[in-house]
């Protein structure tokens, strides 16, 4: 089972339970019910019988606490998976926290030179780097490299990341740590291994002294049992979000969701 959520209308949020073996079509709704509370979910997932729900050995989820806890109540049998894409997003955003917060300052630094030039009545001329970025669109510009493995970048994205970590080196220390989060979930193969390199990585993240990466780990440490369960069958959580976007696109097919009963009555009838 994949467990997720989604907003339907007006930003209504939506619990989403998803049956894998069914590859998004007949038979891959399980449940889709209204707010995210664990006891109002747990209560409606009751609704089917404990010998079922008992059969179900795996649930996929992201690092929700209500989500852990509807679905620890709900498939009491089941092994809980932490999803590794929500794992690696946050490391990601770590990462580009450090960016915007450069840039913010960089933004500021600008400011402070085009007051002083006009106080003095000179034509304020922005320092232009060998790439043909400014500072500011240098640190705008790098949102996209820093979220790929050096091999996949560009040539126009290898001059301005050479540029970048020439000028932010702490940045380039936080972009390879998030590239060693994402290697331990590409090259080991089991439960032991993949321990041990996260506790490594741990380790790594604590003498960095980068205060986001520092939230990043304690964030798996609180979910490494879940985190190593992936290591079981490499389970992930991509059949929700592609369901997600089916119900996206069937909304948007249809304009958006007028009467929500009728709209929940049709997905029902396709894919429950």
């Amino acid at each position: 089972m994949s467990l997720d959520e989604t907003a339907l209308s007006q930003g209504e949020l939506y619990t989403v339970i998803t049956n894998k073996a069914a590859k998004g079509k007949k038979g891959a709704l399980v449940a889709m019910i209204k707010g995210t509370q664990s006891e109002t979910v747990g209560s409606i997932l009751e609704k089917i019988p404990l010998r079922i729900r008992n059969q179900v050995t795996e649930v996929t989820l992201d690092m929700a606490a209500t989500m852990e806890k509807i679905a620890r109540h709900s498939f009491p049998k089941a092994n809980l998976v932490t999803d590794r894409f929500h794992v690696q997003k946050l490391a990601y955003e770590a990462v580009q926290e450090m960016r915007i917060k450069y840039r913010w300052e960089a933004i500021d630094q600008e400011n402070k030179e085009i007051e002083l030039s006009k106080e003095t009545r000179l034509k304020y001329i922005p320092h232009i780097l060998e790439n043909g970025d400014t500072l500011k669109q240098l640190l705008a510009r790098s949102r996209h490299l820093l979220f790929k493995p050096q091999s996949k970048w560009t040539p126009s994205q290898w001059r301005r990341g050479v540029i970048l970590f020439e000028r932010y080196p702490l940045l380039e220390k936080a972009y390879h740590l998030s590239l060693q989060l994402g290697n331990i979930y590409q090259s080991c193969k089991n439960k032991g291994l993949a321990f041990t390199k996260l506790a490594q990585w741990y380790d790594k993240v604590e003498k960095s002294g980068f205060d986001s990466f520092n939230i990043v780990a304690r964030s798996v440490e609180a979910h490494y049992l879940n985190i190593l369960n992936y290591f079981d069958h490499r389970s992930t959580n991509a059949s929700a979000e592609s369901f997600n976007a089916k119900i996206k696109a069937f909304r948007a097919s249809f304009r958006g969701v007028g009467n929500v009963s009728f709209f929940l009555y049709r997905l029902k009838n396709i894919y429950a």
